[in-house]
């Protein structure tokens, strides 16, 4: 039984309601997190909170806690629950009002809600063979630094993917790579690593950012800047990483093969690096 926390209480989720009012319900308007936990221990919480304090600061939504009372929330909900690697989901919303109206309202209260899943990674097929991706033009929003709920068109860009069999869909703006539907892009070309930079058209990942520090810490050849469609598709190894993929070889892009087809080694290389980093760091505390 999986047990959540609403507004101050923590109970099965199964129980857990949500007025019809809420604006979260009526118009996605509130911000979200996923935390890793590794061994019971929320990996990078500090920097995940302060994510989140970014997101509502930037839609003018009050911070309902502290720092100090986020991280006593997401600890409390992972000893509730039974895995030892869980996915925590937390979601601040502006609220329930007393009638639908664009405008924000002058005083109401967030509604403050977290769940808990079991951690699923990549399986051993899937790092073996790499998984299939399709692309499509980025028609989002001009901030996708912000990490809020309203969510459709990810769900539908990722939608494209799911309906040809596919892993994931990459994304392109006026000819250059932005991200995932749902993760960060990472490219090799003649050796070297390359991703974009952080701007309003993507989410800084969490992960992105240990992808990076491994590239620093163990000297692999890697760059941060634009990257052209035609790069991505000409590219010798393209990866997928998110908190659940970690680092996922693409191996097929829009039914093309990336490379040879198989997992490339630099991403092989960078996989063993994140797992010894996940069993010695994030393991760790």
């Amino acid at each position: 039984m999986s047990i959540c926390y609403l507004d101050g209480q923590y109970l099965p989720l199964e129980q857990a309601r949500v007025s019809p009012m809420d604006r979260g319900f009526l118009f996605g308007d509130g911000g979200y997190e996923v935390i890793p936990v590794y061994s019971r221990r929320p990996f990078r919480l500090e920097e995940h909170i302060v994510r989140l304090g970014h997101t509502l600061a930037a839609i003018g939504l009050p911070d309902p806690h502290s720092a100090a009372e986020w991280a006593a929330i997401v600890r409390e909900i992972v000893a509730r629950n039974d895995w030892q690697d869980q996915s925590v989901y937390l979601q601040v919303t502006r609220g329930a009002d007393d009638k639908r109206n664009h405008a924000f309202p002058a005083e109401v209260r967030p509604t403050v809600f977290l769940m808990s899943d079991a951690l699923v990674t990549p399986s051993v097929a899937q790092l073996e063979s790499g998984v299939a991706a399709v692309s499509a033009a980025d028609f989002r929003w001009l901030r996708c630094d912000l990490k809020t709920i309203a969510l459709l068109a990810n769900c539908l860009l990722r939608q494209q993917a799911v309906a040809q069999g596919c892993a994931e869909t990459i994304l392109f703006r006026d000819g250059f790579l932005t991200e995932g539907a749902a993760s960060n892009i990472f490219i090799v070309r003649d050796g070297v690593m390359l991703t974009p930079p952080k701007s309003h058209l993507m989410l800084p990942g969490i992960t992105y950012d240990v992808v990076l520090e491994l590239a620093q810490r163990h000297g692999l050849a890697h760059e941060v800047r634009e990257i052209l469609e035609d790069e991505v598709r000409a590219a010798d190894e393209i990866w997928m990483t998110s908190s659940t993929k970690e680092v996922l070889a693409i191996t097929t892009l829009d039914g093309r093969p990336v490379g040879s087809g198989r997992p490339g080694p630099v991403g092989r290389q960078m996989h063993a690096w994140y797992q010894d980093f996940k069993n010695t760091v994030m393991r760790g505390g």
